[in-house]
């Protein structure tokens, strides 16, 4: 398996938590939670060590208690066993290989189950800069970098800011005067900007063919 494989298969797992999510009806801040855990853990375990698809549902459960919005496992299985996100072989887990799993992430995660994330810096920020008519399109960029590892390589604030000038640069705002009054270092705003446009030229929307091709390569279920 390549990088890019890698790749591929963490974003396709990170849509895999939100259409779960979604059928148990949680908060999106669960949702977003879930998915900082899932890439979390695999920046310290492998796929052949921990079976994605078994371990993005987990993250879900995980993250459901961790933000008080308790999902129970045997309903989690109900729609596991009725998506077709994951290969067919993938969709015979149980609730015991939930609650197995579970214990095996908070030993990868350190027990550490407190996430900050971008939004509410986000809001704070749009206020400041006087352009909260630009939520929805910043917001909406924020969620899409949860299909990435930036939430995990950069502070909250930063990824807010990086969101704020990718959109103001689409809809035409000048906040290059309001960027120089926060005295942030711009390079590293241009980083995330540049892994941004990567992500949307090339990952924002995967062909059947390229994901198949990667989850193929997934190990196979003992």
């Amino acid at each position: 398996m390549t990088s890019e494989d890698a790749k591929i298969i963490k974003i396709h797992m990170t849509d895999y938590i939100k259409t779960l999510a979604q059928q148990v009806k949680v908060r999106q801040r669960v949702v977003a939670t879930a998915i900082a855990y899932f890439r979390r853990v695999y920046t310290r375990k492998s796929f052949v060590e921990y079976d994605p698809c078994l371990v993005a549902p987990t993250c879900l459960y995980l993250a459901s208690k961790a933000e008080e919005s308790t999902v129970q496992a045997k309903l989690l299985i109900y729609y596991m066993k009725r998506t077709r996100a994951v290969p067919q072989e993938k969709c015979t887990y149980e609730v015991p290989d939930i609650l197995h799993m579970e214990m095996k992430l908070l030993e990868a995660l350190d027990f550490y189950l407190i996430i900050y994330h971008p939004y509410r810096s986000l809001l704070l920020l749009l206020q400041d800069a006087g352009i909260t008519e630009m939520t929805k399109i910043t917001w909406s960029l924020v969620n899409d970098l949860y299909r990435t590892d930036l939430i995990l390589m950069y502070p909250p604030f930063m990824i807010a800011l990086a969101c704020i000038f990718v959109a103001s640069a689409f809809q035409e705002k000048d906040t290059i005067a309001w960027f120089e009054e926060l005295r942030v270092d711009m390079h590293v705003i241009k980083n995330i900007t540049k892994e941004i446009f990567d992500f949307y030229e090339n990952y924002s929307s995967l062909s059947s063919e390229r994901l198949t091709a990667a989850l193929r390569k997934l190990p196979q279920r003992t």
